[in-house]
């Protein structure tokens, strides 16, 4: 399957409002990416100059200025411009919050990039933008014609999770699996990207997995390499809000196991670890 051409039939054409298919009759007309793209009112000499200035101007503090030549270079189809515009439309990172301009943005990157080598220093960035834009299909974008689409999240995800073997994308592929959002409910399926997932460090993949594990759910019950995969994810999980649930995962599994399974797991966990060097 060639991503560019699957990409352009579901979010290109979303994007020129084509079609009864869109399902868009109530949603505003889509506008024009951002029009400082075809315009710029900065020139630079190369695209790699306004690259440059862009990423110069971002790191000493000037939001304004980066989003000016980061935009020059994104007009000329800047592979890692567009994702950082992106980001920033989609972080609210020096300028207004704007989902509809990350979405743009990074659609414009996933359908022009859809078939860069895995292999590719920009593999990473193409990847990340086809994540994104499975996020934002979940939901649709309120007020703009980007409408929710679960079967489209579920496409993104899976190219990415497949072609680009991005362990946030296997994360949200299961996820999407255990839900039956967008795809039918296969917890075994989701089992299969989580370990994939984990396998390669990503800590939400192996504390979710780790949870599966312990409690058979859909899958055979292994006590001691859940709780073990738990741990991992506790480990690696980071010291804020948003990795809380990990924790509590894990400190549920570790008062509910009994000795044997604890032990079990602490060497399962050293030879893990051993494995890896």
């Amino acid at each position: 399957m060639r991503m560019s051409k699957l990409f352009i039939v579901t979010v290109g054409v979303t994007l020129l409002g084509a079609g009864s298919a869109c399902a868009l009759d109530a949603a505003p007309r889509p506008q024009p990416i951002t029009p400082a793209l075809a315009a710029p009112v900065i020139k630079y000499s190369s695209v790699r100059e306004a690259l440059r200035n862009g990423m110069r101007n971002y790191n000493a503090g000037d939001k304004v200025g980066a989003v000016q030549a980061l935009e020059y270079a994104a007009g000329q189809g800047h592979t890692l411009a567009l994702w950082k515009l992106g980001r920033m439309y989609a972080d609210g990172d020096g300028v207004e919050h704007d989902n509809l301009k990350a979405f743009e943005y990074f659609s414009k990157l996933a359908d022009q990039h859809a078939d860069e080598s895995p292999d590719s220093p920009n593999a990473a960035v193409v990847s990340s933008a086809f994540v994104a834009l499975g996020t934002y299909f979940l939901d649709g974008i309120r007020g703009t014609y980007v409408a929710a689409n679960p079967s489209r999240a579920f496409e993104m995800f899976k190219y990415a999770a497949t072609y680009f073997s991005d362990s946030n994308a296997q994360y949200n592929l299961a996820r999407l699996y255990l839900e039956g959002t967008g795809v039918e409910k296969n917890p075994r399926q989701a089992a299969r990207w989580l370990n994939l997932a984990a396998e390669k460090g990503h800590s939400p993949s192996q504390a979710v997995l780790g949870h599966l594990l312990l409690n058979g759910q859909g899958v055979m019950r292994q006590r001691a390499k859940g709780l073990m995969w738990l741990t991992l994810a506790r480990e690696a999980a980071a010291d804020t809000p948003k990795d809380k649930w990990i924790t509590a995962l894990y400190e549920e599994a570790f008062a509910a196991a009994d000795e044997s399974d604890r032990k079990l797991a602490l060497a399962l966990l050293e030879q893990y670890i051993q494995s890896r060097h």
